[in-house]
């Protein structure tokens, strides 16, 4: 079994949230303060986040469970994770329809990131995480199911 490592020099963020739209509503909001303490751009990042914030509570909902975001500032890279208890429903890139009024999240995500993807575990959970470049944008296709260097376990649901 592989372990990652933060570097010394990250900054992280992780807070729960209420499973419902005014629960992606603080994420957002809470998630630009924080960046906004940091020091950080947060345009981008707060587009990215509303999106997988707004997924993980129309899609990765389960009653009476919470999702949470982790960010993960490091050097020149800004990773934002959100964990969602559907394991068995990941994120699926496709075109939408030229009428309809969703489907367009992740194509922003995949525009505005510089990768992102879906990590399953720990059981009952799913990540679902997308890096920003700090220094600009430089846009990614999704990578599903791919693994990047993530942050160390948490623990499962209470």
């Amino acid at each position: 079994m592989t372990t990652h490592q933060l570097p010394a020099t990250a900054r992280t963020f992780t807070q729960r949230f209420s499973g419902t739209r005014r629960g992606a509503r603080l994420a957002r909001l809470l998630a630009v303060e924080q960046l906004r303490s940091w020091d950080v751009p947060f345009g981008d990042a707060e587009a990215v986040l509303a999106e997988l914030a707004a997924n993980a509570v129309l899609h990765g909902h389960v009653p009476g469970r919470d999702f949470e975001v982790r960010l993960v500032l490091g050097a020149d890279t800004l990773r934002i994770e959100v964990d969602d208890t559907r394991p068995d429903r990941h994120p699926d890139e496709q075109p939408p329809s030229p009428d309809g009024e969703s489907g367009r999240g992740l194509l922003i995500v995949g525009a505005l990131a510089g990768s992102w993807g879906v990590v399953e575990g720990p059981a009952p959970r799913k990540t679902v995480w997308a890096e920003l470049p700090l220094g600009g944008r430089s846009g990614g296709v999704a990578e599903v199911g791919v693994s990047a260097p993530a942050a160390p376990p948490r623990p499962g649901p209470p």
